[in-house]
């Protein structure tokens, strides 16, 4: 009920009869422990340590306004955005089989594969609130999601990225299988992969960056440009792209192993240098 106090981000669950362990859910702008980003990882050790030492079932962690979401399993395991949209996907399927699933270039190719295992149709599409809510419109999609937290339920709700909605439906998700989160997010392929990297340009520079770095690799590689450049390599992937919000690049890569997640990186790194990009992360996020 709207205005009830007890209705609070733990209050919901403890209406469904859940006991719950809260951390830092009391607001305060000078943010004491940390920033309120689940998608980083320095972020999430205390929900990680309470995990553990609780033997809580699975922890959530909500940024500033709780429309982004992340996930810690019962072993102290990070669920990512993308893991948490296959495990969506695979239940808004059940019910709408052969649906388009919207995803950022961001997610990872386990996510691709997920989705078609479970009989979806998945798209990849630009990152960004309002244009992936779009491209959901337009294809009449029941879900959508990006690497940062933001999910899109449209099947069953209203089309926008609520993080205490999906953290309620991960909880009938668990529940509903039987399975641990855990043993459910052993069952989505997995990959080697770094995490968002955020590399120092210019307003002026980055843009043209990635444009001649995605023509660099169309040499010899298939390149997804539909938002920066996704260099396809045989057994893994490197995102290069320019931030809508930063003077930054964002890379981000994937391989099978970690032998390969390292040599795409450096060969993308060397190619980045001579762009004058330095692959030392930015400090900011």
């Amino acid at each position: 009920m709207i205005g009830d106090p007890e209705i609070s981000r733990a209050g919901v669950f403890r209406r469904l009869g859940q006991e719950v362990i809260e951390l830092f859910c009391e607001p305060d702008g000078n943010y004491p422990n940390h920033t309120p980003d689940p998608t980083v990882e320095a972020n999430l050790q205390d929900l990680i340590k309470t995990v553990r030492a609780q033997k809580a079932d699975f922890g959530i962690g909500y940024d500033g306004d709780a429309d982004r979401i992340g996930a810690v399993d019962g072993q102290g395991r990070i669920l990512w955005g993308d893991q948490l949209l296959a495990l969506f996907a695979r239940d808004v399927l059940k019910e709408v089989p052969g649906a388009p699933i919207v995803f950022d270039v961001k997610c990872s190719q386990g996510l691709e594969e997920d989705i078609r295992a479970h009989g979806g149709e998945p798209v990849m599409w630009k990152t960004g609130h309002s244009i992936m809510k779009a491209k959901m419109k337009e294809l009449g999609a029941p879900l959508a999601g990006e690497l940062s937290g933001h999910i899109f339920f449209t099947h069953g709700y209203y089309g926008f990225d609520d993080a205490i909605y999906g953290s309620l439906k991960l909880l009938e998700i668990v529940t509903r299988s039987g399975k641990t989160l855990a043993e459910l997010r052993d069952s989505i392929p997995y990959y080697q992969s770094t995490p968002e990297i955020r590399l120092d340009t210019t307003d002026d520079e980055k843009f043209a960056i990635v444009a001649r770095v995605r023509d660099h690799f169309r040499e010899k590689f298939p390149v997804i440009d539909i938002d920066g450049a996704r260099v396809q390599f045989p057994d893994g992937w490197a995102l290069v792209r320019a931030s809508n919000t930063q003077p930054v690049l964002v890379v981000r890569f994937e391989a099978k192993t970690r032998e390969r997640l390292e040599a795409i990186e450096n060969e993308v790194y060397a190619v980045l240098e001579r762009e004058g990009v330095s692959a030392q992360p930015t400090s900011g996020h």
